[in-house]
């Protein structure tokens, strides 16, 4: 998905859940693609039938939600997207066997869950200031990928930027975005498209995402870095409780 290091959020994200590498025996650079971690899925709050008519944030149940969020620190707002993404697309694509903590495993990696340089998610989903990446410039930890949208979405003409609370290159996004909040518009800003998008993405990587051979393809697809696929890992085991 996109060729960059990790975002320099890791540190704050494993501190918000408590679950450093260290401290859990975890070797701090690992050698081979990680196991696959327990896949959750939330309680859902209407029958999978009438989903596709539903914005991905309203299908979770309100209680679960709430009780959730108090455990895990995410927001919730966040959580609504990352847990309603999963659900429409256990319901789509059941095969996948994506977890909500998955993608809140990536969004604490990518964004500290759309919070990082103080951004927010709104009532709304949006993610406001708009969280952009640096330049793709081949400089030292990251690819070179010269513009390929004339910055439409990244504000830069002379090489792409990941965009958004999951950080999406633009061209992952063209070609990959979803409408999760059934406004009629695909926006990388917006949490619920976000995160529909990413779940879409990775089953469609590494197809069953239970198998540790799917899982890894997955994250590695999404991000070639192995240490990020074990930091997003660690986080998914540790909201999984």
């Amino acid at each position: 998905m996109r060729a960059t290091a990790r975002a320099v959020v890791l540190a704050a994200a494993l501190a918000l859940t408590g679950c450093a590498a260290a401290e859990r025996g975890v070797p701090s650079a690992p050698l081979g693609p990680p196991a696959a971690p327990r896949h959750d899925l939330p309680e859902a709050a209407l029958d999978p039938a009438d989903a596709d008519a539903v914005p991905v944030a309203e299908l979770p149940d309100a209680g679960w939600l709430r009780e959730t969020a108090e455990r895990t620190g995410i927001p919730r707002r966040v959580l609504a997207a990352y847990a309603g993404a999963s659900l429409r697309t256990s319901w789509a694509e059941p095969g996948c066997g994506l977890g909500w903590n998955a993608l809140a495993g990536i969004g604490a990696v990518e964004s500290v869950h759309g919070s990082y340089l103080g951004a927010r998610a709104g009532d709304d989903g949006v993610v406001h200031p708009p969280i952009i990446g640096v330049p793709l410039d081949g400089s030292a930890g990251v690819m070179e990928i010269l513009d390929t949208d004339g910055g439409e979405l990244d504000g830069d003409d002379r090489f792409d930027r990941a965009v958004g609370p999951l950080q999406f290159i633009p061209t992952t996004w063209g070609v990959h975005a979803q409408d999760g909040d059934l406004d009629g518009r695909t926006d990388p800003h917006q949490i619920d498209d976000a995160a529909l998008t990413a779940a879409r993405y990775l089953c469609a990587a590494g197809g069953d995402l239970t198998t540790d051979d799917g899982w890894a393809h997955a994250l590695t697809t999404y991000n070639r870095s192995l240490s990020y696929a074990h930091d997003v890992t660690d986080l998914a085991v540790s909201y999984a409780g």
